[in-house]
């Protein structure tokens, strides 16, 4: 694996062309070896936050701020597509809907597309292949057809295709949403395990008590509170007002 991952947000205003502000001035910094829920209603911009992280959108604007800096950086180098590249060597990104990530023909092929892109030799991919497998629990399933996989097995296999890449941080964006208890509990797992720097959006705030220890609540794409977990999971009232609890 990767050094844990630095991020760094700077006063981050984003909108989708022709659109509203989904983001508002949002600041925060994410140290090496963090593990961080974001938080936040439906529509609140939790997953365009977490796509600035890989580099995924187009280049943000400059940062509000006064100084010439951008608005993300990771491990110090702006999030934009001139660093995409090494940005993804750093920062391995689960999209919510595994048919977005997913495209081998077998597990095995699926997992190994990282790796082989970032140039390694096919011995090298294949160990990581397997340790990958191993890790989520598939070891058995390297030469299945991707389309005869369970939800909660194609999300596992996506994320040994992550994990094949040796990232220093996870990004996850809503990893729990339609699994039953059984495959929760297996990625729950998988994640508690995971040493390098973590960030996920959820709704599941069982695994954010588990699995973190700081959370981020967003609101109207505006940042609300940043705290310890225990903290703002203690706070009913803020969780009442952003729509995290009824």
């Amino acid at each position: 694996m990767s050094s844990p991952v630095a991020i760094e947000i700077t006063r981050l205003t984003f909108a989708y062309t022709g659109g509203d502000a989904v983001l508002s001035d949002i600041s925060f910094s994410v140290t090496p070896g963090d593990r961080v829920a974001i938080l936040g209603p439906s529509g609140s911009g939790k997953s365009t936050l977490l796509l600035h992280f890989n580099a995924l959108l187009p280049d943000p604007p400059l940062s509000a701020a006064a100084a010439p800096e951008v608005a993300v950086t990771v491990d110090g180098l702006p999030a934009t597509a001139n660093n995409a590249n090494q940005i993804r060597r750093r920062v391995g990104f689960l999209f919510q809907n595994p048919e977005d990530q997913l495209f081998g023909s077998t597990v095995a092929r699926d997992v190994a597309f990282g790796p082989l892109n970032l140039g390694l030799d096919s011995k090298e991919v294949q160990q990581r292949v397997e340790q990958a497998l191993d890790d989520v629990g598939l070891s058995s399933f390297a030469n299945r057809d991707t389309t005869r996989l369970s939800l909660g097995e194609r999300k596992r296999a996506c994320l040994a295709g992550v994990l094949a890449c040796h990232p220093g941080c996870l990004v996850l964006d809503e990893p729990f949403a339609n699994l039953d208890p059984r495959g929760r509990r297996g990625l729950t797992n998988i994640l508690t395990t995971f040493d390098g720097t973590l960030i996920l959006a959820t709704h599941d705030l069982t695994v954010v008590r588990e699995l973190t220890d700081r959370i981020v609540v967003l609101d109207a794409g505006e940042l609300c509170a940043d705290g310890p977990t225990q903290d703002i999971l203690a706070d009913d009232q803020l969780l009442t007002t952003h729509g995290l609890i009824a």
